[in-house]
């Protein structure tokens, strides 16, 4: 999987970033990246970390490698949200695009790409790091499985669907 990040939305999303950033961009942007590094040494999955330059930025898009994280800096005059875009198009198989921005967010969508909220992923890469490596999920089986009592009455289906953008952000979720 393929995970597309609004660095700085992630960073000004989270309460612990947040206070990095306040100290310098820089260290936001460090802190942001040794997140990743630990998340990507559980899980796996390749990131690519996408940061504004579009005001005082270089002419050309800038990327840079630091803790096997793919950062890209965007080129002056071209928003963050416009490269996640791009790569969202090009990359739309296995990918998922963190930020809580709302137009990329539906922009990803109309794409086929899952978009999952910042504050979302933070709680999933919090849970993923604090999880002992190897540990699996529990099963949600009781130990009383064998037990033939009624425990209620059958359901008979959803009274309810959820949308079709739900379930795929849904999907996407299971796999982070």
């Amino acid at each position: 999987m393929h995970l597309i990040i609004d660095g700085y939305n992630l960073i000004r999303q989270s309460d612990v970033l947040r206070a990095h950033e306040r100290r310098g961009l820089e260290a936001g942007r460090k802190a942001l990246v040794h997140m990743l590094a630990g998340y990507r040494r559980v899980m796996g999955h390749r990131i690519t970390v996408v940061f504004d330059g579009w005001l005082g930025g270089p002419a050309r898009e800038e990327r840079d490698r630091e803790a096997g994280i793919d950062i890209i800096y965007s080129r002056r005059g071209e928003k963050a949200d416009e490269v996640i875009k791009r790569l969202a198009r090009l990359h739309a198989d296995e990918t998922v695009v963190v930020t809580s921005d709302r137009p990329v967010m539906d922009a990803v969508a109309r794409a086929g790409v899952t978009a999952v909220a910042s504050r979302e992923f933070e709680e999933k890469v919090r849970r993923a790091r604090g999880a002992p490596a190897g540990a699996e999920a529990p099963s949600g089986k009781d130990d009383d499985e064998g037990d033939p009592s009624p425990r209620g009455t059958k359901k008979k289906g959803p009274s309810h669907r959820t949308s079709r953008r739900e379930r795929l952000r849904q999907r996407g979720l299971e796999k982070l």
